[in-house]
């Protein structure tokens, strides 16, 4: 009988175990499997079912990994991994369909079309704040597009990374479709292979190794990443609408813990007080007067990350500075919902992506400077205006480079299918959702069509003058012109 260490061997994945992988998922590939309309489609199929038959579980799994509410659970994951699938069973045919483009002159008769084509075997490797979108919603554009899969879930969330790959085993063509679980040594190993595309989502630091690794194969990667994303707040607002939005944006999303959440707000010095009065107002309405203790917010994903936060909180630089909140329990990696007032620009808080429950408030002269002010930062992967003014929406609109912008709202850009979603600079690279997945995973070919007839002696050697003039008038693309040259006129 094998020993526990054997067993336990045996189950090692290792560079060796990632290479039989590779040379499964691209045999699979090579045979043409995964490229017809009928087998993507049922594997879509096959994955609305498993979502649909399991959503008791997938709440079990996030209640387990974070503290997740069963609605925030419901509408943030499920709810969306659903309506990604449904996009894409209801738009395939249409996505898969070569696109017909117009030829030049200097290629008639012609005709061309534009083919997209699956790009191979890709890596997705996903987040533990949202283990379930970030986990399938980049799964569903590569099998829609046609490819061969493997999908490493976060280790930080493993009782979604076990359910996924139960899931995926009973669900999916595993002949096709694959999940590693693992921390570093897995994904490790999995970086060393040659992959037609990386999917990743996650922070810069890993983001970095993850290019190097891609950099050595030439591997193109999708980066899902983050950073400080802005809230600017004019005076003449909804304030009732927009302080709930806020609150609801901030910490009613995994508490803060999603990559498009409000990372701090910028409003005049005059409208501060006001907008935050209402905001303990909502937070004390949504979450009661002992958030440590709602049943609706979620807690602090891990204990290195609660870490991480009470750093920040514990930052000398904004000692006297927290006006709402601030308590912590470690036992339960909690943090209460926390407002900071004017903290110092070199403060751990303002200097880092937060990721949590904590948000300052930057106060400005006028609100004009708070464009400025956005300007000056690295690229968000959103930023966010409350405003009636028409004239500061198109300044925020033309000013403000960030993956995207929402005006009047927070983080609901993500809903709407026809929007990419994605980063700019530091917060990322690419973007996917709705046919934008379909195109991240899919290579776009140019195909010309010609026959025989209209070979044009001009093209070939001997050169003359006379050529060289019919050619010119041909590349040029006007017809006068080619009338003076067919007669010899310069």
């Amino acid at each position: 009988m094998a020993s526990e260490e054997q067993v336990k061997n045996s189950t090692v994945f290792d560079t060796d175990a990632a290479n039989c992988l590779m040379k499964e998922l691209r045999a699979t590939f090579v045979a043409g499997t995964t490229k017809s309309y009928e087998w993507r489609s049922k594997q879509l199929k096959s994955l609305l079912k498993m979502i649909e038959d399991n959503d008791k579980q997938i709440c079990d799994a996030l209640f387990s990994d974070l503290g997740k509410p069963e609605m925030e659970a419901y509408i943030h994951e499920i709810a969306m991994i659903k309506s990604s699938c449904k996009v894409a069973l209801k738009k395939l045919k249409d996505w898969m369909r070569p696109e017909k483009v117009k030829t030049s002159l200097g290629t008639l008769p012609s005709s061309a079309e534009i083919v997209p084509e699956p790009l191979g075997v890709v890596l997705v490797i996903s987040a533990w704040n949202y283990p379930l979108l970030l986990s399938v919603d980049p799964v569903i554009g590569a099998i829609a597009a046609g490819n061969t899969v493997v999908l490493k879930p976060s280790e930080l969330a493993p009782a979604m990374s076990s359910l996924l790959a139960k899931l995926f085993g009973i669900y999916l063509d595993n002949s096709a479709i694959k999940v590693v679980e693992g921390a570093v040594p897995e994904t490790s190993a999995l970086l060393e292979q040659k992959w037609d595309k990386i999917f990743y989502t996650g922070n810069g630091r890993v983001a970095r190794i993850v290019m190097a690794a891609a950099a050595k194969n030439l591997t193109p990667v999708v980066l899902e990443l983050g950073g400080k994303s802005p809230v600017l707040v004019d005076s003449n607002i909804d304030l009732a609408v927009t302080s709930r939005r806020i609150v609801s944006g901030k910490w009613g999303t995994n508490n803060g813990q999603a990559c498009v959440g409000p990372d701090y707000i910028i409003t005049t010095k005059q409208y501060a007080p006001v907008l935050i009065d209402s905001l303990k107002h909502n937070l004390v309405k949504f979450f009661g007067e002992d958030p440590m203790n709602s049943p609706d917010i979620s807690r602090v994903g891990h204990s290195n990350h609660f870490a991480r936060l009470k750093k920040m909180l514990d930052d000398d630089k904004i000692s006297g500075k927290i006006i709402h909140g601030g308590q912590t329990d470690k036992s339960s990696l909690k943090i209460a919902p926390t407002i900071i007032l004017d903290a110092p620009e070199d403060s751990l808080i303002m200097s880092e992506e937060i990721f949590g429950p904590l948000l300052p408030i930057v106060t400005v002269e006028k609100i004009e400077d708070g464009i400025e002010f956005i300007k000056s930062r690295p690229k968000p992967l959103a930023a966010y205006l409350f405003t009636n003014s028409k004239k500061l929406k198109e300044e925020f609109v033309s000013n403000v480079s960030a993956g995207g912008v929402v005006i009047n709202d927070v983080t609901l850009h993500l809903m709407v299918d026809t929007l990419p979603f994605g980063g700019i600079g530091e917060s990322g690279m690419g973007a996917y959702h709705g046919k934008f997945s379909f195109d991240a995973f899919s290579h776009k070919k140019a195909v010309l069509y010609r026959s025989f007839f209209g070979d044009a002696p001009a093209r070939y050697p001997p050169y003359t003058p006379g050529k060289l003039r019919l050619l010119t008038a041909l590349l040029d693309g006007g017809l006068f012109g080619i009338i003076r040259a067919l007669f010899g006129f310069s």
